[in-house]
């Protein structure tokens, strides 16, 4: 069992509610830039937006106030749109107003927004303007009030006769808000914050199965904010890049809530292609990332020295560098000056969850004087259970149980591996109106992750594969894919992978893998070919790592392709999709 209450790097400053949050954070660092971001970032001449701390506290209780006054109070909001200012003001007016946030991903398809929406019961919605009309029209859903977060020219041409939906815009909401409260309207201030009773309704990114809908109160997501921050350390000097989907309790706990929670600045990113581009003209200082984003990065990295002619030169430095670093002397900021200035110059530390990530990836950052920090959890965990700390790292293990939490080890086996379990406060309330599943889940406070791993004598944490995913053989063996896809992800122009099986009529079963190439990468190794030719050259590859590997975790068949795994938002491979198709 792991549990580290007295192992915290640092004190933290407790909080028990957002309401908390939010006062003490907007009179701490009221005149700190809260929110940087472009009013229109495709426009010629590019005008910057910056809100106060003291702005941004004003504006969710201008929001919340008026939300109050429409009658909202302990009603279910749903919040849908891009990483944006009113995105953020919205969640917490909702939340410190004693209403219940449902924040929902952008990027799902029409008709599976509307069925979170009829489940969720949700009787308003905030939401970016292009989601207007679907939800006017539907008659499914329970949403009587439509929020816009833009201005819209013309409030009626998506209504239909049947339908009794009212359509708000925020920036005439936040001035009515205003307006109240130099009225002497006290609702906002009037509210008492119950931190124990369901304040988010989250809806997991269904990898295997149908999204769950996870209750989360405000005790769950503050108690894990207050032991992030007993690991790792943010300044209100920082400035971090949000690019991560904003509704997933990732990027909203760490970057939104524990960004807000230390007076840090919070930038905007443009949209994927241009993360680097943001990192160098926002001087972001922290970034929380995946680990796709970052091997894409680093890999990138290793092309442009290689194309230049400077790998040996760079191995040699990095050498020199760690010899110093051994004595104390810590050179690689002066040393890499040209490679960190790719990502902006000021970078110190990268946050990275979601996903496993290769080793070489994580020890090359730190070879360039950045440090890479993982953590691990799930929405039901609010999210974080594990991370390394500022002062102790172990590539490859996914951390520390945080200070609050214990996690054990399910039924381990002979070498100590079994299911990963964790007690403590950030673990949820429970699956909204399914006892059934939460029965399953919870055992005497104890959530069952669904993750096989282990925990070493130190207390770190390692993560084998998740139990669904487990390939288990007819002699017994277990076959973690997710270690086998490692191995084949360090071909330099493969892309990803996905490890599975198919049971043969008179044998055991087959090991297969579904492989997709980096085309431009592929035709610098072997030239333009046929893809049967790029097959063979790759199976060769397979053949040499099956070398490596037990009989029983031979790879016997592979197909090929160009076309990118199927993804949640959060660049996890959604394999029960992807299983449908290969089987």
């Amino acid at each position: 069992m792991a549990k580290n209450e007295n192992r915290k790097v640092y004190e933290s400053r407790k909080v028990k509610n957002y309401r908390e949050l939010v006062e003490y954070s907007c009179k701490e660092y009221a005149n700190n830039i809260a929110y940087k971001y472009k009013k229109d970032y495709t426009a010629k001449k590019v005008e910057y937006i910056e809100k106060t701390y003291k702005q941004t506290g004003e504006d969710i209780k201008f929001l919340s106030t008026a939300l109050l006054n429409l009658g909202l109070e302990n009603k279910k909001i749903a919040l849908i749109g891009n990483n944006r200012y009113e995105w953020c003001i919205s969640y917490f007016a909702i939340t410190c107003g004693n209403m219940v946030v449902v924040p929902l991903d952008k990027a799902l398809p029409e008709n599976e927004i509307e069925n979170l929406l009829k489940r969720s019961g949700a009787e308003a919605i905030i939401c970016d303007k292009k989601y207007i009309p679907e939800i006017i029209k539907s008659k499914e859903n329970n949403i009587k009030i439509i929020i816009s977060m833009d201005n819209i020219e013309n409030k009626n041409e998506a209504k239909t006769k049947d339908n009794n939906k009212t359509i708000y815009e925020i920036e005439k909401l936040l001035k009515k808000g205003k307006e109240l409260i130099e009225n002497k309207d006290t609702k906002y201030e009037n509210i008492k914050i119950d931190e124990e009773k369901m304040s988010i309704l989250l809806f997991t990114s269904g990898t295997t199965n149908v999204p769950k809908a996870v209750m989360l109160s405000q005790k769950n997501i503050c108690s894990n904010i207050n032991d992030i921050a007993c690991w790792v350390k943010l300044y209100k000097t920082d400035t971090l890049l949000s690019f991560l989907p904003i509704h997933h309790t990732f990027e909203c706990t760490i970057t939104f809530l524990y960004g807000f929670y230390s007076g840090c600045q919070i930038a905007f990113c443009d949209g994927l292609k241009h993360i680097q581009k943001n990192l160098i003209e926002y001087k972001v200082s922290v970034f929380v990332a995946v680990p796709l984003v970052l091997e894409t990065m680093y890999k990138k990295i290793l092309k442009t020295i290689d194309e230049k002619g400077k790998t040996k030169l760079i191995e040699k430095m990095i050498k020199i560098s760690s010899t110093l670093l051994k004595c104390k002397i810590d050179l690689r900021k002066i040393i890499f000056k040209q490679i960190l200035e790719n990502f902006g110059g000021h970078l110190r530390v990268v946050l990275y969850g979601a996903a496993p990530m290769n080793k070489e990836t994580i020890i090359g950052f730190n070879h360039f004087g950045i440090d890479l920090v993982q953590g691990y959890g799930l929405t039901e965990t609010s999210p974080v259970i594990s991370a390394e700390t500022d002062k102790e790292k172990r590539p490859g293990s996914v951390g520390l149980a945080l200070p609050s939490l214990e996690v054990k080890i399910e039924n381990p086996d002979e070498k100590g591996e079994g299911e990963i379990t964790v007690k403590g406060p950030s673990v949820m309330m429970g699956y909204y109106q399914n006892e059934e599943e939460t029965k399953k889940a919870l055992k005497n406070g104890w959530f069952k992750t669904g993750d096989y791993g282990y925990i070493d004598k130190e207390g770190f944490i390692y993560i084998t594969g998740r139990k669904k995913d487990i390939i288990v053989l007819r002699n017994g063996k277990n076959i973690y894919p997710q270690e086998i896809e490692f191995l084949i992800n360090k071909i330099p122009y493969i892309e990803e992978s996905l490890v599975y099986s198919r049971d043969k009529s008179n044998t055991d079963t087959m090991l297969c893998a579904k492989i997709v190439y980096n085309q431009e990468e592929i035709e610098k190794v072997f030239g333009k070919q046929e893809e049967s030719v790029y097959k063979e050259k790759i199976w060769e590859e397979i053949k040499n790592i099956n070398k490596e590997l037990p009989v029983y975790k031979h790879i016997k068949n592979i197909t090929i392709t160009k076309e990118p795994l199927i993804k949640t938002t959060t660049q996890k491979v959604k394999r029960y999709e992807e299983l449908k198709m290969v089987k």
